[in-house]
């Protein structure tokens, strides 16, 4: 398993009673996770200054209350890669910040093949393996039904 370690835009400031805590550049957002299963208590002085916060509906979807953000925001991740974050109706941002390790390893296995590399990403949503590749030096096909 590989650690998405080098964010600087990006930070799960703590986890608790089925939610997150992040930090998305200078926002904070606390989105519900199934996974987290322990009751360790909201310590952490930010989950009170969140500018937004996921809630699930029992029928599917949900909505953000608290909704102190701008419609979208850019995070940079090292040199490479830029987004644009935006909150939608489905708890998700448009990144997935766990993939960044995804990201050095493809970049690094583009950039070092010793010969032209081609990619075609089918599954390729914000974008970030084909940012990555192309950043390695490969000509990359990006395909996705998403906008």
């Amino acid at each position: 398993m590989r650690a998405a370690v080098n964010w600087e835009d990006y930070e799960l400031l703590d986890t608790t009673d089925g939610e997150r805590l992040e930090r998305w550049g200078d926002c904070l957002l606390i989105r519900p996770d199934p996974q987290i299963l322990w009751h360790t208590g909201r310590r952490h002085p930010l989950w009170k200054k969140a500018h937004a916060r996921y809630h699930r509906s029992n029928t599917g979807g949900g909505h953000w209350s608290d909704h102190k953000l701008p419609d979208r925001w850019q995070i940079r991740y090292k040199d490479y890669l830029t987004f644009n974050v935006k909150p939608m109706n489905f708890k998700h941002t448009g990144v997935f910040p766990e993939q960044a390790a995804n990201w050095d390893f493809i970049r690094e296995k583009c950039a070092n093949a010793g010969r032209p590399v081609r990619v075609l990403n089918m599954f390729a949503y914000s974008g970030g393996a084909t940012l990555a590749a192309a950043a390695g030096g490969a000509e990359v096909w990006h395909v996705d039904a998403s906008k």
